[in-house]
């Protein structure tokens, strides 16, 4: 193993000079030196001992990372930005995996408590026992950001983003294609994303004078979407008597499922019905069609999550940041799966 000493060698540096500049307190040292035993590091293929560097700091440097669902794309992508970021500063994450089990929450947080983690990121959008959340994170008493919800009982850093805005554009761009006769899939009532969602959809109705039909929505049950669901659901609205010629969904792998039931009765998408989905997961720009949906910057939230937790360790921004919430604009992002409408519309 290379170690320190090598490096000095290597530099004809002391050892101590060798150390303060890995160890990234080497403020005083010319900058052309820090370059030098950077690049001797990197050639003779130096890494840090953690353990030993946490014994003498006593930090451990370990950032919890709490997520619902570790197979669920929204989280795959919001953990890369959180690892990206987390990595760059000489942060090690420490993941747990709630497998969308509320239950398991108190069992996770023992196990980060285990670990000695200095901070926690919480991917928390779907867990609707708000107390639950606020009772275990609290005891836990380590700097904290939220992703995916702002707990108004907190003081809780937090990332959202804007639902209501992206359901207005995603409804809004349907409506200018001359769609009048949509169908909705809802998001189901336990996460926390759903009201938000929906509250868009309807504020716009309301402004652009459009009617919404009860008998073309559909919610999603349970705590999470998905793929069945999502297929079984578009069949009840085919299934139904009303006509329909753009389906929004509350997600893309619900919007993905849509598609599929819509394939499986032989409508076309975009021709006979448009599709628009939420999330823009890494799948949504090659499924076939390109799937029309809201891109909510999953891994920009997951950056802004870890840079916030990084804050919060320092000291000095502590009390600064602990009541700071992030608001991420999403972004409506046109692909094929949307189409003008060609069916005559009611006036």
């Amino acid at each position: 193993m290379v170690t320190i000493t090598d490096i000095a060698k290597e530099t004809g540096l002391s050892i101590a000079s060798v150390s303060m500049i890995l160890g990234k307190t080497s403020h005083r040292i010319p900058l052309a030196t820090q370059k030098r035993v950077e690049a001797a590091a990197k050639k003779l293929g130096y890494y840090p001992n953690l353990q030993a560097r946490s014994l003498r700091s006593k930090r451990t440097r370990n950032v919890g990372v709490l997520i619902f669902d570790i197979t669920d794309p929204y989280c795959a992508m919001i953990l890369r930005g959180i690892n990206d970021s987390l990595y760059e500063a000489g942060y090690m994450p420490v993941l747990t995996d709630l497998q969308n089990n509320p239950d398991r929450l108190r069992q996770c947080i023992q196990m980060l408590m285990g670990r000695r983690v200095e901070g926690l990121i919480a991917i928390v959008n779907p867990m609707y026992r708000e107390s639950d959340i606020l009772e275990a994170v609290a005891r836990f008493a380590v700097p904290t950001v939220l992703i995916g919800r702002k707990l108004e009982k907190s003081l809780f850093a937090s990332v959202t983003v804007d639902n209501e805005s992206g359901t207005r554009a995603a409804l809004e761009h349907l409506y200018r294609l001359g769609h009048r006769r949509i169908a909705f899939i809802r998001g189901p009532q336990a996460m926390a994303d759903s009201v938000p969602r929906w509250k868009g959809v309807t504020s716009f109705a309301k402004e652009a004078g459009l009617s919404i039909n009860p008998g073309l929505i559909q919610e999603i049950k349970g705590r999470n979407s998905s793929y069945e669901e999502g297929f079984r659901l578009t069949g009840m609205l085919l299934d139904a008597t009303q006509p329909f010629t753009a389906l929004l969904a509350f997600d893309d792998l619900t919007a993905f499922a849509a598609i599929g039931a819509l394939n499986d009765v032989g409508r076309k998408v975009p021709a006979d019905c448009s599709v628009i989905g939420f999330d823009d997961i890494p799948g949504a720009a090659y499924y076939n069609p390109p799937l029309t949906t809201v891109r909510q910057h999953l891994e920009i939230q997951g950056s802004i999550g870890a840079e916030m937790v990084k804050s919060l360790l320092t000291e000095s921004n502590r009390s600064d940041n602990e009541s700071r919430h992030r608001i991420v604009a999403p972004m409506l992002i046109v692909r094929k799966s949307t189409a003008a409408n060609s069916v005559d519309e009611p006036e």
